[in-house]
């Protein structure tokens, strides 16, 4: 018997796997799980971002950069397969990639479903990680694609009768959505003014951003890992830019501990697997429920 836990997180572009979750990777990757990276698009339509990289011969060659980022930042995180679904970045909303035959947004659904499902069925994740089903604060067109992808993958995986040529089927045990709870943004604020005297986080961030923090059912506890999460962010040269101060509002000691955890929604189990909650009750581990069964 494979004893072996394995997770599988499905993520838009190159940048977005050391801005969500990458902690919690880092974690279970350190712990001897498999490791796996599924990146939809290769970020080609993402502007440069860091004033240093924004030079002539990093604009020609964006995509081959951003492809050099990620697998950078793959292996500080501790991922042990980066696998692309093969698509283009489609821009944000209005963008002239918009049109592109080839972006994701436009991609046939069963085709994209297939591509997912193909590699689920090589990887055989227990767990798998993607977006929600409810994003209100970036309307990026393959964020909103991968939900549209993952979700009916997670099912079609197991069913033999979908694309049998793509493998054995498998079926996946819980499915996660990434969170960004709003108390992190208030407490970091707050460190902010204490430590610093003044927040990179105004109104926009603080009032009028809607929260779902009451949606939240998983906090990993990853304030060990958080130099590595700060490590592949940085890998992102032309993403992140090191002075800017909302990803890195504070040093490093400090903010690991404001808000040491990597925030999940659990939006699907299957297999028997029950997660009993009770009011104000967090899982604490991506794999509570199968863990056991697993590596036992």
């Amino acid at each position: 018997m494979n004893t072996e836990l394995r997770i599988m997180t499905v993520h838009a572009h190159p940048d977005d796997e050391a801005s969500k979750g990458a902690g919690t990777i880092a974690k279970y990757s350190a712990a001897g799980a498999r490791c796996v990276l599924v990146c939809c698009t290769g970020g080609e339509a993402g502007d440069i971002i860091n004033p240093a990289m924004d030079r002539p011969e990093i604009l020609e060659n964006i995509a081959a950069v951003r492809m050099g980022e990620l697998e950078e930042a793959a292996d500080i995180i501790g991922y042990h397969r980066v696998a692309m679904l093969g698509y283009l970045d489609s821009g944000m909303p209005d963008m002239p990639e918009n049109a592109h035959p080839d972006n994701f947004a436009n991609a046939p659904l069963e085709e994209a479903i297939g591509r997912l499902v193909k590699l689920i069925r090589e990887e055989r994740p227990h767990v798998i990680v993607t977006y929600s089903d409810h994003q209100t604060g970036y309307m990026h067109p393959d964020h909103l694609m991968v939900n549209d992808v993952t979700l009916p993958a997670f099912d079609a995986a197991a069913d033999p009768a979908f694309h049998p040529e793509l493998g054995d089927p498998w079926q996946p045990l819980k499915l996660y959505y990434t969170m960004w709870s709003k108390e992190r943004l208030e407490l970091t604020h707050q460190a902010c003014l204490e430590h610093l005297g003044e927040s990179p986080f105004d109104q926009k961030w603080l009032k009028d951003r809607e929260g779902e923090d009451h949606l939240i059912t998983s906090k990993v506890d990853v304030a060990e890992y958080w130099d590595q999460r700060c490590d592949a962010l940085l890998a992102h040269a032309t993403q992140v830019d090191p002075n800017e101060k909302f990803w890195f509002p504070l040093p490093r000691e400090i903010a690991a501990h404001v808000y040491p955890w990597d925030d999940y929604e659990l939006a699907k189990t299957a297999g028997g697997v029950e997660v009993n909650l009770g009011e104000g009750e967090f899982e604490d581990d991506l794999f509570d429920g199968i863990r056991a069964e697993v590596t036992t």
